[in-house]
């Protein structure tokens, strides 16, 4: 009896299929539930068979059409040769960009991207940026310069995207954004559910009962800035109860990394006493905030109770849970359906998980 995994059987069988001429160039191959039922899997094991032969080239899967054979004989003549063991061939490099590298998110990002890199058979560039757009742009024109096969970006924070992707989007080169997206370019990205994650966040602040809860963001510079807004705001809307603008407090990107950021949001904290509860768009503006709150002899969550998105390392702190290895996964698989041929821009949002603040751990 054989040893292989069973998703390794099923792409065995296909490519078998295919060298014998079962199977051609352009043929439909069955669906993940077909196969599951045929080989009495679970769909997740047919669907991983699926994602392992479209990793390696030899089928392109089409939204709403099925997936098909695409191999123009070249793969054929290698099964028949014999090279039928199923890894992936190294067929060129990735390129990521990154604005920072110093949070637990970023780093996610590298590892993530990296690993699911490394599965598909390319190795990984990497560029970061320090969130500077002129950067950005030397890293993009460095990439183009060494053939990278796609691109990721995660955008450097700014008024406006730049130029250089937009021109990629618009030359419909390989590329997806992480975690952001262009309002009005068609293009390719995969972003969290930040609407619904920061919905969920702030209304479970009001199921307890808190009326006075802070808004503490950057200037809207992104997307992903802008979706945490409405989520703030529907939570609101959803219930019928007032938001009170006065207690948004919106840092100047100019700010965000000095220490000036952190005397605004104190002397916001010290104006607005009657501020039950904190909403903080990202760690850093949570940590800043946390850091004001103390200074001011308010404890965490005894006398303000502080929300935040991603995990900020703070005692007591609730915070929305990204699913950073998903992101991830989605955006290697658009990349390199890309890669492949396919190209059906949109847009995919990955759930996030609201978790309850306890004693800070290193996660």
């Amino acid at each position: 009896m054989t040893s292989l995994p069973l998703y390794k059987q099923i792409q065995n069988d296909i490519k078998n299929m295919y060298a014998e001429g079962k199977l051609r160039d352009g043929d439909r191959i069955p669906s993940e539930k077909e196969l599951a039922d045929q080989y009495n899997v679970s769909q997740i094991t047919s669907k991983n068979a699926l994602i392992g032969l479209m990793e390696e080239g030899f089928v392109v899967r089409i939204k709403g059409k099925g997936t098909f054979i695409k191999g123009d004989g070249a793969y054929q003549q290698k099964l028949l040769a014999g090279n039928s063991a199923g890894q992936p061939q190294g067929r060129g490099t990735i390129g990521l960009i990154m604005p920072l590298l110093g949070n637990r998110v970023g780093l996610q990002f590298v590892n993530w991207i990296e690993y699911y890199s490394n599965e598909a058979g390319y190795d990984l560039m990497l560029r970061i940026t320090r969130e500077s757009a002129e950067e950005e742009t030397k890293a993009i024109e460095a990439f183009l310069r060494k053939g990278v096969q796609g691109m990721i970006i995660f955008p450097v924070e700014q008024e406006n995207y730049n130029e250089s992707i937009l021109r990629l989007s618009l030359e419909k080169k390989p590329l997806v954004l992480l975690d952001r997206y262009l309002k009005e370019i068609r293009t390719y990205s995969v972003s969290s559910d930040n609407v619904n994650g920061a919905c969920a966040a702030v209304d479970e602040l009001l199921e307890e009962g808190h009326r006075a809860i802070a808004y503490i963001t950057l200037e809207n510079t992104n997307s992903a800035t802008d979706e945490r807004a409405q989520g703030f705001e529907k939570a609101f809307q959803t219930r019928g109860i007032p938001i009170h603008k006065k207690l948004w407090c919106v840092i100047p990107l100019r700010t965000f990394y000095s220490e000036e950021a952190y005397e605004q949001i104190f002397e916001f904290l010290q104006q607005n006493s009657e501020i039950t509860a904190v909403f903080t768009v990202n760690t850093v503006l949570a940590q800043l905030t946390y850091k004001a709150l103390k200074r001011l002899g308010r404890t965490v969550p005894d006398s303000v109770k502080l929300v935040t998105f991603d995990f900020p390392d703070l005692d007591h702190v609730s915070w929305v849970q990204q699913n950073e290895q998903e992101m991830c996964r989605q955006t290697l698989q658009l990349l390199l359906e890309q890669m492949q041929g396919v190209y059906e821009p949109r847009r995919e949002v990955v759930p996030v998980k609201l978790i309850r603040g306890t004693q800070a751990s290193s996660e």
